[in-house]
Parts: structure tokens; C-alpha cells; sequence
């Protein structure tokens, strides 16, 4: 799985040349509970990021950046520690699986595909970048196709001045920004879109793609025609294609190729289950083959994508797995020699999950708060409660399989179940879950331990 990130930076935050590893730390210690080694080693990585880009080009080219290895029980916050790190610093940003991977002659994703992913995210971020610079301009533009739809030119009538012909536009203007035209029909020239072509072979479409264009444009460019649609419609629809007129794609591909090589951040999941030598059979046949094909990517490469060369020297690998199996030194030599920087994630404890349930911006509490009063549900979680919740949530996690902070998710599904299916016809809607009421929700499953195996 490719988790993509906006990346869209807050404009209330301080910018990231501005922030000491000590604030870094303090940023993500809004969105992710404990783990102060693994804050501190991200916010020092990326401190010398910044500092990198102040050094002379001779240096800069030199300094590489530290890779990190965390190693952690799943659910203790590895992939939330770097997530948050690539929002806080704007980078382009992608999380990836290495069980996706196989060594090549294997049916599966080659690994440079990852540094695609990484390009094609960039791209989109910059892109937005772009379109919201030039958006005002391309609503004026699209306001203005619009009114010579509604009101094509023509010569004044006699007896009518130019002015008074200006006079009916703005007029016609002002009724379409109030909204007043909105379900008036008008016919505007669109292009069709063209049906993607979807080519899959071990080795990316990178180079079949581009023939492909070259040789059959028709196949990838639509042909203009004329369709109806609502003033709303129409508005929408000429919005984006200004912005696709006002976009230079040629300087948004340059700065994005630039921005992933230098700032770029690559998360690889599930490491530990690629780390084993030569000799296993079966599925994991080829882990040291993807080891070895990982390693230059890491190292630093030149990968091509359709957008040119991309070099892998300066991009912060971040490597996380639950290492209960394996360790770290199965992984090959030079591999390990590649993530010189290792922290170990602790497992978390029952004021933990208290401090999870409340303290984040995004505190699961909160979420639920909020999801509920739209439907004017007035939901309060008393400090029991939630202590009772943490509580259950370890004792779950020590008796199953511990899965960290996401077992939180199940137990509160499982209490607020009744609550969540009956807003919309609730009388009282004011719902109070105290230590009572999470008990009696999860008093069934908690006594019967092969039932709470399953459920919880």
C-alpha cells in the first residue's frame, strides 16, 4: 500500500529553516504520544537538512543524509513519527511496503517503482503549489469565457453607446458571481477524455509509456465537442482548464524532480520481513534479492522515470519493522551500514493510551466528539472512562496479540456502536460515557475470553 500525503503547509506554522530539533520534537509531540528517541532522532535529521542546504555546493553534495531504522511492536507510532515529520517539512512523502518487492526475474514491483511513487507525489504537491498561485487568475479568465457565452459580442445596436453594452456585462457579471445563474443552461466547448491505458510488466511502463504517446497521440488526446451543462458546471470545468493554460508543467516537472532529490523522504515498512539470507524457500525465496536491489536505491542511483533521471543520493530513507522475529543484523551487511542511525520504539502503557485517547490534535476522543455532533449528538467521555478504556485496551493486548494504539480503535468502536447507530433518532442528545457505561458496552465480550479474542 502507498500512503500519499497533501503536504500542504500550515501557514500558521513557523517555517522549517526556523525550527530547532527541541521545537521539531515539540511539533510532533502535538500528534504522536511518547517515543522521545525516535522524535529526537527524526528532528536531527531534519535540523541537518536545513543546515545542509546552508553549506557551500562543494560541501553540500558531500554531507549524506543519516537513515534511520526504528524497531518497534507494531502500533507504537514508527509510521505517525515520520508521516508527521514529512507535513512538518513539506517534503514530498511516501510510505511503502518492501513486502511489495521482489528480487528481479520474481513477479512483483521492482524496487526503482518507489522512487516513482516518490516523483509522482512531488509532482502533484508542486502542482498545487502552483494552481494556487495562479487561481484568482483563472477564475477571472473563466468568468470571462463565460459571460461571452451567456453574452457574445456583437455592435451596438443604434442608439446604444459602448458603455451601455459594458454597463448589461457587469451587471450579467455580478448576477453570476451572486450565484443567480447557476442553473441557467449554456453549451461550452469540452474535450473528451481519453480512456487510460493501463500496461503492466515486471519492469514499469516507464519507456513503453512515452513510445506509446509519441506514436499514438490520438489514443491520449480527446477531440473537442459541444455539451450542455448548468452555469455552475460550465464554471467549474473552464476554472480548470485556465489553470491548465496558466500552468508551466515544464517548471513544475523541474522543481519537483529537484525538490524529491533533495528533500525527498522515503518511509519503507515491514523491513523485518525481508530480513534473512540466502537458503529459505517459498514466498520468502527472494528477501535477500530484494536486500540487494533496495541497497543502491539507499545508497545512491540514478533511477529514470518519464520525468527524467532522479538521483537517490540525498533522500532520507526512513525503515521501520517490528523486528519480534528478526533483528536488524539478518538484514546484509551492507544494507545495515546503509541506516547508521537505530532507534528502538517502546512498547506503550496504560497512561499511554490515556495520554492518547486525550492529548493529540487528532485524540481519538475528539474525533468521535466531533463525528457525533453533527448529528447534534453532545457526546462527553469522563476521565474514568477513558482511564477504564486504556485499561482494557492492555489488558486486551497482553492476553491476544499486542497491536499497540490500534486495539484503542476497536474497543471504542465496539463501546460507541449502540451510540453511533442511533444518533440520527436519539431523544436525549446528550450521551455522558462514563466508567459504567464502558463496562456494561464491553461486559459480554470482556467474559468471555474466546469471544473477546475475536471481537476485541
Amino acid at each position: 500500500m502507498v500512503i500519499y500525503l497533501p503536504g500542504q503547509s500550515n501557514s500558521e506554522s513557523p517555517a522549517l529553516d526556523e525550527l530547532t530539533p527541541r521545537e521539531i520534537v515539540q511539533e510532533l509531540d502535538k500528534h504522536v504520544v511518547g517515543q522521545a528517541e525516535a522524535k529526537r532522532a527524526v528532528a536531527i535529521a531534519l535540523r541537518n537538512r536545513v543546515r545542509r542546504q546552508k553549506l557551500a555546493p562543494e560541501m553540500a553534495e558531500e554531507v549524506m543524509p543519516k537513515n534511520i531504522l526504528m524497531m518497534g511492536p507494531t502500533g507504537v507510532g514508527k509510521t505517525e513519527v515520520a508521516r508527521r515529520l514529512a507535513r512538518l517539512s513539506n517534503s514530498p512523502f511516501v510510505k511503502i511496503e518492501a513486502t511489495k518487492f521482489t528480487e528481479v526475474g520474481y513477479v512483483g514491483r521492482d524496487v526503482d517503482s518507489m522512487i516513482r511513487d516518490l516523483v509522482e507525489m512531488s509532482i502533484e504537491m508542486v502542482r498545487e503549489e502552483k494552481l494556487d498561485l495562479v487561481a484568482d487568475r483563472a477564475e477571472q479568465n473563466a468568468e470571462d469565457r463565460l459571460l461571452e457565452t451567456l453574452m457574445p459580442p456583437q455592435a451596438p445596436e443604434e442608439g446604444e453607446t459602448e458603455d451601455a453594452t459594458a454597463k448589461t456585462r457587469e451587471k450579467l457579471r455580478k448576477q453570476l458571481r451572486d450565484g443567480k445563474l447557476d442553473e441557467r443552461m449554456v453549451e461550452i466547448e469540452v474535450r473528451d477524455r481519453s480512456t487510460p491505458i493501463e500496461i503492466v510488466t515486471n519492469q514499469g511502463a516507464e519507456e513503453m509509456d512515452i513510445n506509446l504517446r509519441d506514436m499514438l497521440p490520438g489514443l491520449f488526446g480527446g477531440q473537442n465537442r459541444r455539451r450542455k451543462m448548468r452555469v455552475i458546471e460550465a464554471m467549474d470545468y473552464l476554472v480548470q482548464e485556465e489553470e491548465q493554460k496558466l500552468l508551466d508543467m515544464d517548471q513544475v516537472t523541474r522543481q519537483a524532480v529537484d525538490r524529491v532529490e533533495q528533500a525527498g523522504i522515503l518511509f519503507l515498512d515491514e523491513m523485518d520481513k525481508i530480513a534473512g539470507r540466502e537458503g529459505g524457500r517459498g514466498p520468502d525465496v527472494s528477501r535477500e534479492g530484494v536486500q540487494r536491489d533496495i541497497l543502491p536505491i539507499v545508497e545512491g542511483t540514478t533511477v529514470n522515470t518519464r520525468y527524467g533521471m532522479v538521483r537517490t543520493d540525498h533522500i532520507l530513507f526512513i525503515a521501520a519493522g517490528a523486528f519480534h522475529v528478526s533483528k536488524p543484523s539478518d538484514m546484509i551487511p551492507e544494507l545495515q551500514g546503509r541506516f547508521p542511525i537505530r532507534v528502538e520504539l517502546k512498547s506503550l502503557t496504560a497512561e499511554d493510551f490515556v495520554r492518547i485517547l486525550t492529548e493529540p490534535k487528532n485524540a481519538l476522543t475528539k474525533q468521535y466528539v466531533a463525528l457525533l455532533e453533527t448529528e447534534g449528538v453532545k457526546l462527553k467521555f469522563t476521565d474514568d472512562a477513558v482511564e477504564e478504556i486504556a485499561r482494557t485496551a492492555m489488558q486486551v493486548n497482553e492476553q491476544t496479540e499486542n497491536i499497540g494504539a490500534r486495539r484503542l480503535h476497536t474497543i471504542m468502536e465496539k463501546i460507541l456502536d449502540k451510540v453511533s447507530f442511533e444518533a440520527p433518532n436519539l431523544k436525549k442528545k446528550s450521551v455522558q460515557v462514563d466508567v459504567d457505561y464502558v463496562r456494561e458496552q464491553l461486559a459480554d465480550i470482556i467474559k468471555d475470553q474466546d469471544l473477546s479474542r475475536y471481537i476485541l
